[in-house]
């Protein structure tokens, strides 16, 4: 091997890896660590809700009684019984009522949380060079995997309303004339991950519409979908199109991320070749996790403690809407999430959240740039804002952090002029420029003012 090479293996290396880069939210992990800086980035659920000494003592006689399951290998598609309770939770959804005789535990696949079982599913569909439909913005541990699958994303507009179905069918008219076809679409529909918007019945509705007159296959990525504010939860996609939708789920948002339990829900045929896919990576998911979140399910309120999750997030929404509405100058605008942990803030026009991110660490507070959420390299008068973590005092603080580093960003704007803000900050601002190709005036926003950008009313 070389050793006047940077990394001596650059040339073994397969061709996947080359568009390999860290996530706008990983690169940040050793800021938000710091005690000093308010975290509105991370959407780390709130943990300490939980009964910790209940769940403990559980997880306690869990290997105490049935040390010899719970420590051994298991099947590969996952515990029986966890799969039977899966079922229980997705029918709050509506699936497998109504006579969905598909919904059965034997069409549950378990995986190490749901971004496995999206890789899985990315990994059994996509060949390199095909392409992916995701919203615009779309969920950045979504953008990996298809990146590393060397899957082409092609976004989807939304608005206040999640994905408008409109743009769909363009999306897919466009690809019919090119002689290609998407493998599927790839949404996150209840309070989405970043964006914070839910898509109603309506257009759920239309999209599966869709989904039939093209033959497109839907991946529903709903790890939020009980984490509602307002109502009851909606119906999911996957409850109205068995054949036609892929559905995954997650523990981490309703009990614990650290667990590492999620699953994918299928249809038979894909199923077997899922369970396949995971055995050749994994053999099994963690028999002790399955064995702690089915006992979780069988023999804790687990209902009700959601509805203890959904009174603590909405507090730290309003916290976070109530302090955006009385600090942030004119021209910045939000969207008003009814669940989920999201807050999707745009800058007035001229300002980049990429470009201000050191400034808003400067000033110890964290936030995720938009383009993280974009495959295309657009986003950048957007940033995500996450409330489920901190308490609404800290939330309230950061935001009056940030709104400090906007005003002397926009201060910095009205004192130069029309002079590019990545040169005020030694970025390459022709780089910089180059990566906006996205309509960022498209999305329907609440602004501080009480006035409206296009479609605001809808929220």
């Amino acid at each position: 091997m070389s050793s006047t090479r940077l990394d001596p293996y650059s040339d073994r290396y397969a061709a996947r890896t080359h568009g390999m880069t860290a996530s706008e939210i990983r690169a940040l992990f050793a800021v938000v660590s710091r005690p000093e800086v308010v975290s509105l980035a991370g959407g780390m659920p709130a943990v300490t809700a939980l009964p910790l000494d209940a769940v403990g003592s559980m997880i306690g006689d869990l290997v105490s009684g049935h040390g010899a399951a719970t420590l051994q290998y298991g099947s590969g598609q996952g515990d029986p019984r966890l799969r039977e309770r899966i079922c229980d939770v997705m029918a709050l959804e509506g699936i497998g009522v109504g006579g969905d005789a598909d919904a059965l535990p034997d069409n549950v696949v378990v995986t190490v949380g749901s971004q496995q079982g999206l890789d899985l599913v990315t990994r059994v569909f996509c060949d390199p060079g095909d392409i992916v439909l995701a919203e615009a913005p779309s969920y950045v541990g979504a953008l990996g995997v298809f990146q590393a699958a060397q899957a082409e994303v092609r976004h989807v507009e939304m608005d206040a309303d999640g994905l408008i179905p409109e743009a769909l069918r363009e999306a897919l008219l466009t690809l019919r004339a090119e002689g290609r076809r998407a493998k599927f679409l790839y949404t996150v529909p209840n309070f989405h991950n970043p964006a914070g918007v839910t898509l109603p019945v309506e257009r759920r509705e239309q999209i599966l519409a869709l989904a039939e007159e093209f033959d497109l296959l839907l991946i529903e990525d709903n790890p939020y979908g009980l984490l509602g504010f307002d109502r009851e939860p909606l119906p999911a996609l996957r409850s109205r199109a068995a054949d036609r939708v892929i559905y995954l789920g997650s523990f981490s948002k309703t009990f614990s991320p650290g667990l590492r339990v999620g699953w994918v829900y299928a249809p038979v045929a894909v199923r077997e070749k899922l369970v396949l896919a995971s055995e050749a990576q994994i053999l099994c998911p963690p028999s002790l996790t399955q064995y702690a979140v089915a006992r979780y399910l069988d023999t804790q309120p687990w209902e009700q403690q959601i509805k203890v999750f959904c009174e603590l997030y909405r507090e730290r929404r309003d916290a976070t809407l109530e302090s955006l509405t009385a600090l942030m100058p004119d021209g910045v605008s939000w969207t008003k999430p009814d669940g989920g942990f999201y807050v999707w803030l745009q800058l007035p026009e001229g300002l980049d959240s990429k470009v201000m991110q050191p400034r808003a660490v400067a000033a110890r507070v964290a936030y995720v740039p938009g383009i993280g959420f974009y495959a295309d390299g657009a986003g950048q008068r957007f940033l995500r804002l996450s409330y489920c973590y901190p308490e609404p005092d800290r939330i309230r603080e950061g935001v009056r952090r940030l709104a400090g580093v906007i005003e002397s960003e926009l201060e910095l704007r009205e004192t130069f002029g029309g002079i590019d803000p990545a040169t005020l900050h030694g970025a390459d601002a022709a780089s910089v420029r180059a990566t906006g190709t996205a309509d960022e005036e498209g999305f329907a926003i609440r602004s501080r003012s009480g006035g409206s950008t296009p479609g605001a009313d809808a929220l």
